[in-house]
């Protein structure tokens, strides 16, 4: 078991370091505890609820999950440094907003970038 679970734990932390997981597609189950130790050593932030639920989860289904949300926090990120070169700054109280945004709301604000000239216009798309 303990084989395993090193083994595991390396080969999760080999991909998250990729960015790939190519080598992770199988639809294999792992268990949960090594999946976040591998992100730890790779510093791959990895919250609890990101995973599914379980003591064993599906590898596929668990990494899919991780890209998606560093994808959305990547969006979120892009999004901030343009309202920025924009606005010329952001106050503190939208940038609070930020961290509770939904993707949905994400997109809209993506998708009207080019009409937004005041925190205001912000402001009305995002809430």
């Amino acid at each position: 078991l303990m084989n395993r679970r090193l083994r595991d734990v390396v080969e999760i932390s080999q991909s998250m370091f990729a960015g790939s997981y190519d080598g992770l597609r199988e639809n294999r189950k792992i268990e949960t505890e090594s999946f976040m130790m591998a992100g730890t050593f790779t510093h791959t932030n990895i919250r609890r609820e990101d995973l599914p639920e379980g003591n064993e989860i599906n590898m596929c289904k668990a990494m899919d999950q991780l890209f998606q949300r560093m994808r959305d926090e990547e969006k979120l990120n892009t999004l901030k440094e343009l309202l920025k070169v924009k606005l010329g700054t952001l106050s503190s109280s939208l940038e609070k907003q930020f961290t509770n945004i939904s993707l949905e709301k994400l997109n809209v604000l993506a998708l009207n970038i080019f009409n937004i000239n005041s925190e205001e216009d912000v402001l009305k798309i995002i809430n």
